[in-house]
């Protein structure tokens, strides 16, 4: 880029193949760690699923996509012909938007009747595209790339994505294609506020993505656990522009998860890190679990904002609200401050209640207490209600100040311990007071340490000329 042009947004490229050739391996080996969810088996990648990379300071986006297989049917590697019809579609999408194909084909296998049909497509389209030929893992190998002449798409690259062998030269190829301005901006100028939906398998993540972006963005099936990579997609609601982030299923126990699950599980526990804010999705028809309450405990200690959607609204009935609204009495005690909307992401039910149910979760996570005024508060509440005595002496608290916020961050200067439980009544006392809905609130103590060489108090300073004083 030229000195002092202000960076536009950056080109796209799709990384498209059957099943089970190394997209995802190759992905990994361009971005140099592991951010594509990556096994031995077909079909792993389901959606698109977009990446920041660069090559010799060059910045693009790489797109992933699901293997693009030529039918469904049975012994195929997806579950059903309607959700490898999906991924079909996905990848179509991602070639649609992109501005060059990075075209990945097994160079052992050679040329299979799949690979011709993906290669017609790409034919037809006036998209660039550059051919992998994909597990060339060593020199004696390399005829085997040529024969991908046959599939008329230009020069075979030979690549082993698994060992990093010809990548470099692969990556050169990629930039000789680019264009220097993609057709359609990728990318936002402005950072958007990050949400991240979460919850258990087949609650209606994907199905409330599509919703809100009105396009088959992300697959939805009845299968649970279809997402596995968390998929980004800008939205503009309610006038702004959010950045959602479609997670795959939390399952009951990571440490129980193998393989892809357990990946996907890790990747959605750092897609919540990067977020703002969660809405946690709930199948309002059936009953609360505990998986849903170990969730919404993942939310809080992440101090993230937190939202409590509760899905499938249309399936609920007059008997089972009665019964929503005492497990929710009973069950989410810890969460009552979090903003909750009822939805239905199969109707559009009122999804427009979501926006300010966010922004008065963000409000309450960047809320800031002026100093003066938290302590004239805390003094009254103090005085009201001292600290319990423990160990015979009861502790003072002397002042507090907030340290942070993105949540509120309270720290207590005290004399002594305080018990937890008087620290849960000092949160909900802030929260009466200063609101914070929406947000975790954390209220941590620091003890008053003596000073060094201060005798302590029971101490009696000797009066002058009683030093030979006899002591008893």
């Amino acid at each position: 880029m030229p000195e002092g042009e202000a960076p536009g947004p950056v080109p796209v490229v799709a990384v498209v193949g059957r099943p089970n050739v190394g997209k995802s391996t190759l992905v990994n080996r361009i971005l140099g760690s592991r951010q594509a969810v990556v096994e031995d088996t077909p079909g792993v990648t389901r959606d698109r699923v977009a990446y920041d990379a660069s090559w010799r300071g060059r910045s693009f986006t790489l797109v992933d996509t699901g293997g693009w297989e030529t039918s469904g049917g049975p012994g195929a590697a997806h579950p059903s012909r309607a959700l490898a019809e999906q991924v079909r579609a996905q990848a179509r999408l991602a070639v649609d938007a992109a501005d060059a194909v990075l075209f990945v084909v097994d160079a052992v296998v050679g040329v299979t009747d799949a690979d011709e049909a993906v290669a017609g497509v790409l034919l037809k389209s006036s998209r660039p595209v550059v051919v992998a030929a994909n597990k060339v893992d060593d020199a004696p190998a390399e005829p085997a790339a040529a024969a991908l002449w046959s599939l008329g798409l230009g020069e075979p690259h030979p690549v082993s994505a698994l060992h990093g062998r010809g990548s470099g030269d692969l990556l050169d190829a990629l930039l000789d294609v680019l264009t220097a301005a993609p057709r359609e901006p990728f990318e936002p100028a402005s950072g958007p506020r990050r949400v991240a939906l979460v919850g258990r398998p087949n609650v209606g993540k994907s199905s409330l993505l599509n919703m809100l972006a009105g396009q088959q963005r992300v697959l939805v099936d009845p299968a649970a656990g279809t997402t596995r990579d968390p998929v980004d997609e800008l939205i503009e609601l309610g006038g702004k522009s959010w950045r959602f982030v479609d997670t795959a299923g939390i399952r009951r126990r990571l440490a129980g998860t193998q393989g892809v699950d357990f990946y996907a599980s890790l990747r959605t526990a750092g897609a919540l890190e990067r977020a703002e804010v969660a809405v946690v999705l709930v199948d309002a028809s059936e009953p609360l679990t505990e998986q849903d309450l170990r969730i919404l405990s993942m939310v809080i200690d992440a101090g993230r904002a937190l939202v409590i959607a509760f899905n499938k609204w249309d399936l609920v009935g007059e008997d089972r609200r009665l019964r929503l609204d005492a497990e929710i009495d009973r069950q989410l005690h810890t969460a009552r401050w979090a903003p909750r909307v009822n939805v239905s992401a199969l109707t559009g039910r009122r999804v427009d209640r979501l926006v300010p149910a966010l922004e008065t979760a963000l409000a309450g996570w960047e809320t800031r207490v002026p100093t003066g005024r938290l302590n004239a508060w805390l003094a009254d509440v103090v005085a009201a209600t001292p600290p319990p005595v423990r160990g015979g002496r009861q502790p003072k608290v002397l002042f507090a100040t907030q340290t942070g916020i993105r949540p509120p961050h309270f720290v207590l200067f005290t004399t002594g311990f305080l018990e937890a439980s008087y620290r849960r009544f000092i949160e909900r006392r802030l929260r009466e007071e200063f609101g914070f809905a929406g947000s975790p609130v954390r209220v941590s103590l620091r003890l008053r340490q003596r000073a060094a060489g201060r005798p302590p108090s029971r101490a009696r300073t000797p009066r002058a000329g009683a030093a030979g004083r006899k002591t008893r």
